[in-house]
């Protein structure tokens, strides 16, 4: 089975990738969404370079999109509709447990003619976490919500003594949209990807995208 992956570059799409592989499954390609410009992608905020140099570590081809949050779906489908043209028939997600999202993905993959999978579905979100940790897999959390979490959470590890210092109720995988994180090494890795914090960027959303504070920990290569 071949399948291109949904790529945000953090911690879930990381493991299931990763889970993916190793029931067999070949994953060539991965599809990010990037943001109007092409600077930066969409949610976690990583530069191009280090998103490039990720997917050569990872074995894999890195294919972005740029796009609004208003044209989002229409461009995702575009992509997948490319990949089944050369013959890749299967799609890969990072979701978890929240099935709006698990219908969007089935909706869009329909449009295309793909299959969608979802190799972490149905796990205990705190297990996943583990697992990832235990595995070797090494990230930076590089994205919060202002609204659960204070900006000093954004540049950290994410590791055992991040959450170890979470506030009661904020998830250990954010899969509420607390935080998000960029992987930088971990078994699935030729190499590490050198990489160096710069600035913390605040971003105010407006109010028709929610009008929450973000933080982003902005990342350069090595």
């Amino acid at each position: 089975m071949k399948a291109l992956i949904s790529w945000s570059g953090g911690k879930d799409s990381c493991l299931a990738l990763w889970r993916a592989r190793a029931a067999g499954m070949q994953v060539p390609l991965l599809v990010t969404a990037m943001d109007e410009d092409g600077r930066k992608s969409r949610s976690h905020g990583v530069p191009p370079e280090l998103l490039e140099t990720q997917a050569a570590m990872l074995g894999a081809r890195l294919q972005r999109y740029h796009t609004s949050w208003g044209t989002y779906e229409e461009q995702f489908v575009r992509v997948l509709r490319e990949a089944k043209d050369a013959g890749i028939d299967h799609a890969l997600f990072g979701d978890i447990d929240l099935q709006p999202h698990r219908d969007w993905e089935e909706k869009v993959c329909a449009a295309a003619g793909l299959t969608a999978h979802l190799p972490l579905w149905g796990g205990e979100r705190r297990a996943l976490v583990d697992e990832f940790l235990a595995a070797g897999f090494k990230a930076i959390v590089v994205c919060i919500n202002g609204q659960h979490l204070p900006a000093d959470f954004c540049g950290r590890q994410f590791d055992s003594a991040f959450l170890a210092d979470l506030p009661p109720g904020v998830d250990a995988c954010g899969e509420n949209g607390e935080f998000h994180t960029f992987v930088y090494d971990g078994p699935a890795f030729s190499a590490p990807v050198a990489l160096r914090r710069t600035q913390l960027l605040r971003y105010d959303a407006p109010a028709e995208l929610g009008g929450a504070t973000y933080y982003f920990q902005e990342l350069a290569p090595a």
